[in-house]
Formats: C-alpha cells, sequence, structure tokens
C-alpha cells in the first residue's frame, strides 16, 4: 500500500508525494535518520525543546521549515527524498506536516 505524505506551508500551499512500497522498502530506518541528521545539520536547524532534545517530528518539521517553501518547487528530487525518509521515520498510511502550525498530524 502506498503511503501519502503532505506537507503544507503558511500560505495554504500543499505538496502532496506518494510513496510507493518498493521506495520505502529500500530505504530502511538507520538511512532515514542519517539523511534527516545530515540535513538538519547542513540547515543549521534550531533545537525547539529548550534542554536541547531532538526528536524526529522535530527534526522533520524544521527540515521543511528551513528548507522553504521554494525548495520543495525547486528540487523535486530532493522533495521526494524528503518524503520518503520522512513516511519511513514516521510509519503511517498518511501523514501531515503542517509546516505553518509546527504541526505533524496522522
Amino acid at each position: 500500500m502506498a503511503r501519502t505524505l503532505t506537507v503544507v506551508f503558511g500560505n495554504g500551499k500543499e505538496f502532496e508525494f506518494s510513496i510507493g512500497q518498493a521506495e520505502l522498502a529500500a530505504v530502511g530506518e538507520e538511512a532515514a535518520w542519517r539523511w534527516f541528521d545530515k540535513e538538519y545539520t547542513e540547515l543549521d536547524c534550531q533545537a525547539s525543546s529548550p534542554v536541547g532534545k531532538v526528536l524526529v517530528i522535530d527534526k522533520i518539521l524544521n527540515v521543511a521549515k528551513f528548507s522553504g517553501e521554494s525548495r520543495f518547487a525547486g528540487d523535486t528530487a530532493w522533495a521526494q527524498d524528503y518524503a520518503r525518509h520522512a513516511a519511513r521515520l514516521l510509519d503511517r498510511d498518511k501523514v501531515r506536516v503542517d509546516v505553518g502550525n509546527a504541526a505533524i498530524g496522522f
């Protein structure tokens, strides 16, 4: 069964991705963690927790936020990688990453 991941920015712009089983199976959980760790560091994201603990949801939200709508629109290969790795880590059929409201819904 395919997974659906939607990334929503505050202005109502949405990016929807469908991730098939074969595509999802090609990414291991450890690889997905490494991908988000790398992106989080390269984008110089800030921890939202005052104690510095960064949860997977924080990484997924902040990578989307600091990458911005323009990266999702202009770099489709990167955007599909984002969706694939997020889908692997969250392991849900439907995910909505709401950047403007800093929330992830299932």
